[in-house]
């Protein structure tokens, strides 16, 4: 990945087809920065672009995930300017947030350690959360005065439900691993030196014989589906995307594959574009 700004905050190696956005500022506990926001922004987009990376694993380097926004500011640090309008400015996290949610890669996070404020609410648009046993989560904002961010009032009622959601974030407590595993918000905890190495294990087992535009398409539509306002909704999408997907090499591929008991050859790109069906 190319720097943007003097400092590498994030930075980007891969595994394979496997791509890993790593954020890069142990010595602050990868505290979040607008700089971050940036960099983690063009990551996605280089991940996207690159039809050889089949799926993201998001983490951290050094001992945490991430320790919230960067407070070095101290009590000025979410004093932001309104537009010439007089509007709010965009939440930065909210930025990375929905940047990950149009992913046309699966992403993983790999949680190697605490995550707090933006460090928690970055993760929830991750088809998968794997935590570190040390892992740690604090929906903070309250506890500083401010409110929940980066999409997370859509994200976390959906994945925790209603009642654990508000506990979480009116008390602003941490939470450990365990209890966020039993709470449905991790699919499983693993020791810490072992968090990124399963991360990308499950990304492998979500790509390896799939289609990547069939993967893209149905990762839009599941998390787009979950604000429809009636099963119709969703009928209609998946009328348009059998329509548009039965007429695809992909699927001669994938049937020919299964007849003749070997592994599919894709050869669809998600560059190439995908069918309109929201």
């Amino acid at each position: 990945m190319n720097d943007v700004g003097a400092e590498r905050t994030v930075t980007l190696e891969r595994r394979g087809s496997v791509a890993v956005v790593r954020l890069n500022r142990p010595d602050r506990l990868n505290a979040f920065t607008f700089e971050m926001r940036t960099q983690l922004i063009a990551a996605f987009d280089e991940c996207d672009a690159d039809d050889s990376v089949r799926a993201v694993v998001l983490t951290g380097a050094g001992r945490a995930f991430c320790a919230g926004a960067d407070l070095a500011a101290g009590g000025d640090t979410f004093v932001l300017e309104s537009d010439p309008e007089g509007e709010a400015p965009p939440d930065s996290g909210g930025e990375v947030t929905l940047r990950i949610y149009r992913s046309m890669k699966p992403v993983i996070a790999a949680i190697n350690g605490p995550a707090a404020g933006i460090g928690v609410t970055m993760t929830l648009p991750a088809d998968i959360r794997v935590a570190a046993d040390t892992a740690r989560f604090g929906f903070v904002f309250t506890r500083r005065g401010l409110v929940p961010e980066a999409c997370s009032t859509w994200f976390l009622p959906r994945l925790v439900g209603i009642s654990i959601a508000l506990e979480w974030t009116m008390g602003g407590e941490m939470v450990s691993a365990t209890e966020a595993f039993e709470r449905g918000l991790l699919r499983e905890v693993v020791p810490a030196d072992e968090v990124v190495d399963r991360a990308v294990e499950i990304a492998n087992s979500l790509t390896e014989s799939t289609a990547p535009v069939s993967v893209a398409l149905a990762r839009s539509m599941m998390w787009r589906m979950l604000g429809a306002e009636s099963p119709e909704v969703a009928h209609r999408a998946e009328s348009k995307a059998m329509y548009s997907r039965g007429r695809s090499n992909d699927v001669r591929e994938g049937v020919a594959a299964f007849f003749e008991k070997r592994a599919p050859s894709f050869q669809q790109k998600i560059s190439e574009g995908l069918p309109d069906v929201l």
